[in-house]
Parts: C-alpha cells; sequence; structure tokens
C-alpha cells in the first residue's frame, strides 16, 4: 500500500460508509457525493468496493481485512469517526481520505459548515427573528461541533441570547425524533419563532410537528435546514436551506485517494474546503 499502481493489477478503493440514520445509499446528500465519487474513480481505472458493516463493527478485525484484501485505498463517508478500528485504519500506512471529518495525517474533503451556519442564521436575524432554536445532529463530529459552535458565535455577535431549550441534540435524517423535538420546541410557553435542523430530510418531520399544531409555515414558524437536497426544493414552500457542492466533494476525494496511491510522495493532508450557498426557500417568514 501507498507504493505506486501496478498499471497491469486489479485497480480498487474501498468505501466505508455507515451512516447512522440507517438510510444506505438511499440517503440523498450522500449518495450524491458517492456517485461522484464513483465517477472519478471509475474515469482513473478504479473499481469501487463497500465494506461490509459486520467487518467495520467487529473489534480487530477492520484493518487486518484492509491489509489483506485487493483494495489500493479507502474512503471514509458518514462512520463513526471515534471507533478505535477507524482511528487503527487512518492512522495505518494504507492511503485514507475523509468526508466530513478530519484526521491529522489523511487528506479531507468538507463544506465550509462555519460559513454555512452563519449564512442561515444572519438570513434568519435579518428577516426579524431573535428567538431562534437549533435542533443539531448528534455531537460526535466536528461537522456538528463547528455548527454549534458558529451558531452560539453569530447569536453573541447579535446580542441574541440562546434561550433555555433552544439547543437540541437530535440525529441527522431522523425524521420522528425531529418531529418531536419540534413538537416540544412548539410548545414552549415562549416558543421560537425560527427552527435551524440538523439537514433537509428532517424538515419532513418538523413539516408534521408543525402542521399537527395547526401552526403555518412559514406565518406562524420559520424553517431552514441544510443540504439542499431535491425532493425539499420540490415542496410547497421550498425550503430555505444550505446548498453543499455534493459533485466537487465526491470528485476532489477521489482525486486525493488516488494521488496517494500513485504518487505518495506529493500529497500533504492539507483539508479542501469547500464553499456553500444560501437557498432562499419560503419557509422563513419576514417579521420586519
Amino acid at each position: 500500500m501507498g507504493e505506486k499502481c501496478n498499471e497491469a493489477a486489479p485497480k480498487n478503493l474501498g468505501i466505508i460508509y455507515a451512516d447512522e440514520s440507517g438510510k444506505g445509499l438511499s440517503h440523498p446528500f450522500f449518495v450524491l457525493i458517492l456517485d461522484s465519487f464513483r465517477e472519478e474513480a471509475a474515469a482513473h481505472g478504479y473499481n469501487i468496493t463497500f465494506i461490509n458493516h459486520r467487518i467495520i463493527n467487529k473489534s480487530g478485525i477492520l484493518l487486518p481485512y484492509c491489509r489483506s484484501s485487493t483494495l489500493n485505498g479507502i474512503c471514509m463517508v458518514c462512520v463513526k469517526y471515534e471507533l478505535p478500528e477507524i482511528q487503527e485504519l487512518a492512522a495505518s500506512e494504507i492511503p485514507c481520505v475523509t468526508i466530513d471529518h478530519m484526521y491529522r495525517r489523511v487528506p479531507a474533503v468538507l463544506s465550509d459548515n462555519e460559513t454555512g451556519v452563519r449564512k442561515l442564521v444572519e438570513y434568519a436575524i435579518s428577516c426579524g427573528h431573535e428567538r431562534i432554536a437549533f435542533i443539531h445532529g448528534h455531537n460526535n463530529s466536528i461537522v456538528t461541533r463547528t455548527r454549534i459552535q458558529q451558531f452560539r458565535s453569530v447569536m453573541d455577535y447579535h446580542g441574541l441570547p440562546v434561550s433555555a431549550g433552544y439547543l437540541r441534540e437530535g440525529l441527522y435524517s431522523d425524521i420522528g425524533l425531529t418531529r418531536r423535538l419540534v413538537k416540544e420546541l412548539l410548545l414552549l410557553p415562549d416558543r421560537p419563532t425560527c427552527i435551524l435542523l440538523p439537514d433537509d430530510i428532517s424538515y419532513l418531520g418538523a413539516q408534521d410537528a408543525a402542521r399537527e399544531l395547526g401552526l403555518r409555515i412559514p406565518e406562524d414558524i420559520s424553517f431552514a435546514g441544510y443540504d439542499c437536497i431535491p425532493i425539499t426544493q420540490s415542496l410547497t414552500p421550498r425550503l430555505t436551506t444550505i446548498r453543499q457542492n455534493t459533485s466537487k466533494m465526491g470528485k476532489i476525494a477521489a482525486q486525493l485517494l488516488i494521488e496517494q496511491i500513485e504518487n505518495p510522495d506529493t500529497v500533504r493532508p492539507t483539508p479542501r474546503i469547500f464553499p456553500v450557498e444560501l437557498v432562499e426557500g419560503g419557509t422563513m417568514y419576514n417579521l420586519k
């Protein structure tokens, strides 16, 4: 591993993908990244192999499996990066790349989450919202921690308090949990006027909670998501959200991994951070 590939040998890349939502390859955000990754890998003559979840979850198996397989490198996407098995693989001699997480010695591909959350909060404030709640994903990743820190920072900059109970831990893409958390927020005596969600899929649960309580979107409660997936852009009203450059992220992740395999001495583990875009939908009410 890490040596220049023999052109006559099979060229294979492994993908470790285990999102906490359980949606697997039907996840509308990560499937776009992985499809772009696959296309770029194929353009360089590489095949793709998904590593079985049982190998990932069984202690002491992952690294020996990767060493003994015909995989030239590994892409890690939406996994539990704190697992000892994953950390051991990342620290090994096997070429790796991560998406939405950073290790010290591993090239990484991320969106600019600081700017993304800042854009959402600033936009809500510009529309006159001061009571802004934030349901975030599980606090076990650099992405989530960055988003929470930026949310607090922007609110503090504008002199707006984060009211008790307004910061809630949810899960990415968990419609049922989001429905429950949104309903709890909307039943508070001093309920928020705007709720930021972990991602776009979560909006389906948030929408249900608001309608169950007889509230109109956005007149009675505003929402914003993250990811800009097609389904929430086809709803009425369209979801206000942040668009990430999924095609570029997947393509560059493949290029970084292949570069490690074919030219290991040229690669530097500097993260590649991609800009994001605010998409103004119809779920943010202007209170001014």
